[in-house]
């Protein structure tokens, strides 16, 4: 879609009473978004479709994004209609995976994952998403060994991977996961945390959104265990700690499958190939971690 379409369609949204200003949002890897400001009201518009190939169904994300909103951890929706979802504009910063290395930003974020997890559920209707990371994982092979992908001569040991970590991730807790956890995800308003993006949420087990965390903000063994601790409210135990590595490796393949079919379909202007080059050296050195300590 062109800046000048994109514009038109958002001037042209039936919410605005007078016209509005558009300045683009960067970060977005499946969406465009805008900041859009309106009568001195600032708001977030997000443009996109469903995305078969990565399990997002827009659907899913409204009635998620809803829930959240209802659970007070997220922004409130404005407006909805196919392929546009208006947000309100959190006065804030998002924040970086530096952040979420210092202890009591990372302390307010486990709080903000527990309530997401424990209170959306309450508030969420319609069908229940479900997001199984083993299936998706799965179902990427199946897309890049059917459109040819420069990285098939790696499925088998994938495909290999994610069975031995479905085997040793079990069993599950299941809570309503945001399944995202990058650091620009989470907003601070400067008093308080509130968490974006819905596009992946679904009931999963905890230690995905967890493990999600502290692979995307690099956290030190040390800092990871404290998440766990914290996060269950009890020591860690060694059946813990093993069911967390394996999913942490799990969280790791997901981003660089992601990248790896998203460099196969994605039309956005963002450099898939890099994200995939520095996913596969993060993947790498746990899966070997994982691989000596519990095969």
């Amino acid at each position: 879609m062109s800046s000048v379409s994109v514009e038109e369609k958002i001037s042209k949204l039936p919410i605005w009473k007078s016209a509005p200003t558009i300045e683009p949002l960067g970060g977005g890897m499946t969406n465009e978004n805008f900041l859009v400001t309106e009568n001195g009201r600032r708001f977030v518009v997000r443009l996109g479709g469903d995305i078969p190939f990565h399990h997002v169904i827009r659907f899913n994300e409204l009635a998620a994004s809803r829930a959240a909103y209802a659970a007070g951890v997220s922004p409130a929706i404005i407006y909805n209609e196919p392929g546009v979802l208006v947000l309100d504009f959190i006065e804030g910063r998002t924040l970086t995976p530096e952040d979420l290395r210092g202890s009591q930003i990372r302390q307010k974020a486990i709080s903000l994952i527990r309530r997401s997890h424990l209170e959306i559920p309450a508030h969420l209707q319609g069908p229940a998403p479900i997001f199984r990371v083993f299936h998706i994982l799965r179902d990427y092979a199946r897309f890049m060994r059917e459109e040819d992908s420069p990285y098939k001569d790696r499925l088998a040991d994938y495909l290999r991977i994610i069975a031995e970590t479905e085997a040793r991730s079990g069993p599950y807790d299941i809570v309503f996961g945001h399944n995202d956890l990058l650091a620009a995800n989470f907003l601070d308003d400067g008093e308080r945390l509130w968490l974006i993006d819905w596009e992946y949420a679904g009931f999963n087990s905890p230690l995905f959104d967890l493990a999600g965390m502290a692979s995307n903000s690099r956290l030190t063994e040390g800092q990871q265990k404290a998440v766990l601790e914290n996060y269950f409210e009890a020591p860690l135990n060694d059946d813990l700690w093993g069911r967390y590595q394996a999913m942490k490796v799990v969280s790791l393949l997901r981003e660089v499958m992601w990248s790896m079919v998203s460099e196969l379909y994605s039309t956005l202007d963002f450099d898939y190939s890099s994200y995939t080059r520095n996913g596969l050296t993060a993947f790498d050195a746990a899966y070997e971690t994982f691989r000596k300590d519990y095969l």
